[in-house]
């Protein structure tokens, strides 16, 4: 059985997908983009400013769904220019404390709505 998991504290999806959905014992949360959830509008600020938003996004999400950043197993992240790795390294480490997910970061051409920065992440639910 699955249940799906959605918030309005987190932009709505923009395509045919939930937020997140838990089965068998994970959460499994789609990727979030610098999008207001209150606006709509994408944050154009500069690639640290996209972090945080994105790292709201998916801890408005996991709040919903019961769980943390401690229950995170595994995250992916999506960047257009691996140049600014190390600004959005440093904003998603601020969330983490120890015992670090797996992860993996990837380069990718474009992504949806044309932003810089989408991360996905697996985490436990009890």
């Amino acid at each position: 059985m699955k249940t799906i998991i959605n918030t309005n504290n987190s932009p709505a999806p923009i395509g045919p997908y939930s937020q997140a959905v838990a089965a068998g014992g994970l959460l499994f949360v789609s990727g979030q983009i610098p999008m207001n959830p209150e606006t709509g509008d994408v944050v154009t600020t500069g690639i640290t400013d996209e972090a945080i938003q994105v790292m709201e996004n998916l801890k408005a999400i996991l709040v919903e769904a019961g769980v943390n950043f401690d229950d995170i197993i595994k995250t992916t992240i999506f960047l257009t220019d691996m140049q600014t790795f190390a600004q959005v390294n440093e904003v998603y480490g601020s969330y983490f404390t120890a015992n670090f997910p797996a992860r993996e970061t990837v380069q990718v051409s474009a992504l949806p709505k044309n932003v810089n920065v989408e991360i996905s992440v697996i985490a436990l639910k009890a």
